[in-house]
């Protein structure tokens, strides 16, 4: 064919290049206004597809999909809508019911019915990083502690069985694995995750009965819909009543049944220690890193436990020191037996500065803020669309790459286009650099006719509209970064879900240095009595400056 119609084929490949370049083309007109219209539309098809008994939205398959908690849990905060949160609690206390993994910690990829029960057993990192950032928020705003020990397990899981030596997170873990030492050839679907009956009895002794009928376990196995026989006779841990029910059922104390949880649960976590693992996907990739750096900043800001600030710290430091050349300006993708590899795309800036911006607010360590500020320069040399606004996922530094595509879904992770709008917002806040806000604009301006035909594709863009629309506020801080005052009034701060603000120090050093020529206000910041001092500010205006916590607290609240 070729030999013969060389002409019509090539005429053929243009056309079909022709197309796919003008698909990246969005609607670039400055004029558009982007309103909170959008907003209440994203909200509505929520709302229309939620499923108001099993939690989630729409049926089976489910999966997570974080970016919608994001976007609900402040739509909630903006328009004091409370069926926003109920959505989001209720999705996450199913979730995590089923397809949470009760005995060692963190959230398998998606139930394969509607009500969250058998999941498929593989584990993310990017679920792991962004549920907990979904947890952490429900618990920040509701005070319940379900999701606060759910955020917790997820944390252990990561650091235990998904952390290298190096402090670098690892990509995945198989759903499936061998059933016995014996026979290691014989891969099979959950062997690591589920039960027999029996088995449970021989570990959990007297125990077994209460343990068992709060997670839902039979003598022949639970799992009803077993289309290739995987689970037969298997069990897999699911709450199904809630302890008072237990013991109603078996007429025991609720106080009895909640004893033996959590122990039966560390007695399978050493049992199950000894099954053959899931097959570990070990690679340690810049833009996942980057999300997981994000929860565990978040996790210290929310539960004040320094091993999350630590291990966020190690693995930032990780890319910094071996995924990135400072003199190059590469930020390499994948890093596997100490060798980096890959250029960046999008995604790896954009989540990689994420991190590093929730990073710089948890410890208020200006390295973390400069370097964010360095690969956004880059970041935008590299990937950003000029004529139409937006970025694309590749650099256009590969000949061999015919059509730059620009990444838009919002899906089991965000799109680069919408994480990187967040971060110019928030970058153009602390640093004062309108540049970065237009670009932002300019950005959600040329996805506007996406976000107008399809608001639930783009709920992560929603976020950073929701950002967009806000004045957010600005909490400068005259201090030293590790004296006590100055970590009082942090976490004061962060004892609130407050999405739309920014943290800056302002202690004379470098960062305030770098931000000084957009950032004046800063120069003119002082400490009260030589103590660290806050100053709450919208648009650069602020309230009286204070070193009390509680009026840090009130000023906060109005």
């Amino acid at each position: 064919e070729w030999d013969n119609n060389r002409e019509a084929i090539s005429q053929s490949a243009a056309n079909v290049i022709d197309q796919l370049k003008k698909m990246t083309v969005f609607q670039k007109s400055e004029d558009v206004q982007v309103s909170e219209e959008l907003l209440d539309r994203t909200y509505q098809w929520h709302q229309s597809t939620f499923d108001s008994s099993k939690g989630g939205f729409g049926g089976a398959p489910k999966f997570p999909r974080p970016v919608s908690f994001n976007f609900l849990l402040r739509y909630h905060r903006r328009m004091n809508q409370a069926e926003a949160l109920e959505m989001s609690a209720l999705t996450l206390r199913k979730m995590a019911g089923g397809i949470h993994d009760h005995i060692g910690g963190g959230f398998h990829r998606y139930s394969t019915d509607a009500r969250w029960f058998l999941p498929h057993f593989e584990k993310m990192l990017y679920d792991q990083a962004q549920l907990a950032i979904a947890y952490l928020d429900v618990h920040q705003i509701s005070g319940d502690p379900l999701f606060e020990q759910v955020a917790r397990g997820i944390f252990q899981y990561v650091l235990r069985d998904m952390t290298g030596a190096n402090g670098g997170f690892y990509s995945a873990e198989d759903a499936d694995s061998s059933i016995s030492h014996e026979d290691p050839d014989e891969h099979v679907e959950g062997a690591f995750y589920v039960w027999e009956h029996q088995e449970l009895l021989e570990i959990l002794g007297e125990d077994a009965s209460l343990f068992n009928a709060y997670y839902g376990v039979r003598e022949r196995g639970n799992v009803a819909e077993d289309p290739f026989g995987e689970f037969t006779g298997k069990n897999h841990l699911s709450i199904v009543l809630t302890a008072q029910q237990v013991a109603e059922q078996l007429g025991r104390l609720p106080d009895e049944v909640e004893a033996v949880l959590e122990p039966g649960r560390r007695l399978l976590l050493e049992s199950r220690s000894r099954k053959p693992r899931p097959g570990l996907d070990d690679k340690i990739l810049t833009d996942w890193n980057g999300l997981m750096i994000s929860a565990l900043a978040r996790g210290y800001q929310v539960l004040q436990e320094k091993e999350y600030l630590e291990a966020a710290e190690k693995a930032a430091t990780l890319v910094a020191e071996q995924l990135y050349d400072e003199e190059s300006g590469v930020l390499k993708r994948r890093l596997r037996g100490g060798e980096a590899a890959i250029d960046g795309l999008i995604g790896d800036y954009a989540f990689f500065v994420q991190g590093l911006l929730d990073l710089y607010e948890s410890s208020l360590e200006g390295a973390w803020l400069l370097l964010a500020m360095d690969l956004t320069e880059i970041q935008n040399r590299l990937f950003w669309d000029a004529d139409n606004g937006g970025f694309f996922t590749t650099s256009g530094e590969d000949p061999s790459i015919l059509v730059r595509m620009k990444n838009d879904y919002d899906g089991a992770e965000p799109s680069a286009n919408s994480v990187a709008v967040l971060n110019l917002l928030r970058l153009s806040q602390m640093s004062g650099n309108q540049e970065w806000a237009h670009m932002a604009e300019r950005t959600l301006q040329a996805f506007q006719g996406r976000l107008r035909a399809s608001p639930p594709s783009m709920p992560q863009m929603m976020v950073a509209l929701d950002f967009y629309l806000d004045k957010p506020k600005q909490i400068l801080i005259a201090g030293d970064k590790d004296s006590p005052d100055t970590q009082a009034i942090l976490r004061e701060v962060h004892k609130r879900f407050l999405p739309s603000k920014i943290v800056v120090l302002a202690d004379g050093g470098a960062v305030q240095e770098r931000l000084a020529p957009g950032l004046e206000i800063l120069e003119t910041l002082s400490r009260l009595d030589s103590k660290a001092t806050a100053y709450i500010c919208e648009n650069y205006v602020c309230q009286l400056p204070t070193n009390e916590v509680a009026v840090v607290a009130r000023l906060l609240d109005q």
